[in-house]
């Protein structure tokens, strides 16, 4: 297999310049080299749930999620957090997001989540993935398995895909929030430290089968 070339950071803004992440799919980035200081949050927000237990619109009140109330307004390169995707997120997909994607979650309630999935189907280019297992600390759906609310979710992916700054930072935002990472501290850390998807899915099962 040819070696791939590391790229300098001068050298990916001008290939970003000249058309973006399919120019270059074989990108590596120099280990400790960052393109972007903080992941682009985006929410989806479909305006199901109590405003006041919201955490998107608490997120959006701190600057720290652009919110969207129709998929048209969301990125058009990135990851879309979606519980039906068949692929899910790993350390692998640090790429496209240390080259400025975004990550987009939709919030919706739970109990629409089939139904709010359809709705907002085929209406954006972003790929899908799903996250492994954690469990949720927020007061409604506390001590389940994937239940987790749309600051959670972010948090989380965030934590996985090495941003755990930001993480805490979204974190901080709400009284469950540090309790969320303490609960999962050790997988979050684990899903960050893997070395690719069939390796996400063994620590998940060491940790919740």
């Amino acid at each position: 297999m040819p070696k791939r070339k590391l790229l300098t950071r001068p050298e990916i803004d001008l290939k970003r310049r000249k058309g973006g992440v399919s120019e270059f799919p074989d990108l590596v980035l120099v280990p400790g080299d960052s393109i972007v200081q903080s992941v682009p949050l985006h929410v989806i927000h479909l305006d199901q749930d109590d405003p006041r237990k919201c955490t998107a619109r608490k997120l959006q009140k701190n600057g720290l999620v652009s919110l969207h109330d129709s998929p048209n307004g969301a990125p058009r390169r990135g990851y879309l957090l979606d519980p039906r995707s068949n692929t899910i997120l790993a350390p692998e997909d640090r790429g496209l997001i240390s080259l400025g994607g975004s990550i987009v979650v939709l919030d919706c309630s739970w109990k629409l989540i089939e139904e709010s999935l359809d709705l907002i189907a085929g209406k954006t280019r972003l790929e899908g993935r799903i996250l492994p297992f954690l469990l949720a600390a927020n007061p409604v759906s506390w001590g389940k398995i994937g239940r987790l609310s749309s600051a959670e979710a972010l948090g989380a992916s965030l934590a996985i895909l090495g941003q755990w700054e930001q993480a805490e930072a979204i974190a901080r935002t709400f009284p469950f929030g540090n309790q969320f990472l303490d609960l999962n501290r050790e997988p979050l850390e684990a899903y960050s430290s893997a070395r690719s998807r069939d390796e996400i899915l063994e620590i998940q099962r060491d940790f919740f089968d």
